[in-house]
């Protein structure tokens, strides 16, 4: 390879795309976000269970699996290190997603 082809690489080619990307999670990050996922996914079935907890049954559901929702859509499709732009464009109509469904349930009166 020559000196000008070298250059060519270095200054603006194939690898110095890769010198610019955002930076990610390690994967011993992805592992503990993965072991996390695995508690969380043991206290629903736990809570499940458990019948003293009938009452509150809804809500704590709810919000492990919205726990789970956020550690998987954060980490694993990579959202938490996309630009904002990106972000928007995901969390925009997901937002939009919850407040027609909280309409919905509160305009045909189920109470959580």
């Amino acid at each position: 390879m020559t000196s000008e082809k070298a250059a060519g690489i270095e200054s603006g080619g194939a690898l110095a795309a890769h010198a610019h990307e955002e930076p990610h999670a390690s994967n011993r990050t992805y592992v503990a976000i993965a072991l996390v996922l695995g508690v969380l996914t043991a206290l629903e079935v736990m809570v499940f269970y458990v019948e003293a907890l009938a009452p509150v049954l809804v809500p704590i559901l709810l919000l492990l699996s919205g726990t789970k929702f956020a550690l998987v859509v954060a980490f694993y499709m990579h959202l938490k290190f996309d630009a904002n732009v990106l972000r928007g464009l995901f969390l925009g109509p997901l937002f939009i997603a919850v407040a027609i469904i909280v309409a919905l349930i509160a305009l045909y009166g189920y109470v959580l």
